[in-house]
């Protein structure tokens, strides 16, 4: 004979709901995240990269201004001549110099935005980073001892490339 189970129904309850896990991560996990948003900052640099379909250069390209990263030293180029060469100083690169030849291209071509910074294979990403904020501003002294050194735009559309 087949056996037959009874079960009785329990009442329906409403299920409760343990919530202490789960404000205990809330607790520790929104503060944490509140903190590091803080110190964490992406620096965003604007490049002009060449488009694919422009394969022939203008037909008056007029003055050009290329800085040109070498393991012996920079290079500041009109796109067909070299017309200053900066050697290293102590193994590092003259940033100071590069900055105050830059500043007279300017005053001499102040229509000129745009640079372009060419680097040899093994230059590390550093010296790019430094050169391009070197090449898009540079800060002129303080004409008294209260005032602020003023940082001055010099040519803010800057382009990458390898050298040749």
């Amino acid at each position: 004979m087949r056996r037959q189970h009874h079960y009785r129904r329990r009442a329906a309850e409403p299920a409760e709901l343990d919530m202490t896990t789960f404000l205990n991560l809330m607790v520790v996990l929104v503060p944490f995240l509140l903190i590091t948003a803080v110190f964490s900052r992406i620096t965003i640099v604007e490049l002009s990269l060449p488009s694919a379909n422009s394969g022939a250069p203008p037909a008056d390209p007029g003055f050009r201004v290329e800085v040109i990263v070498r393991d012996q030293g920079l290079e500041i180029t009109n796109g067909t001549e070299v017309i200053a060469a900066i050697p290293n100083v102590d193994d590092e690169y003259d940033m100071g110099t590069l900055s105050q030849y830059l500043m007279s291209l300017k005053r001499d071509y102040p229509e000129k935005d745009d640079a372009s910074v060419l680097l040899e294979p093994d230059i590390p990403y550093d010296y790019l980073i430094k050169v391009m904020d070197v090449v898009r501003s540079a800060e002129l002294p303080a004409e008294s001892a209260e005032e602020e050194p003023v940082r001055v735009a010099l040519f803010t559309d800057i382009s990458i490339g390898d050298a040749p």
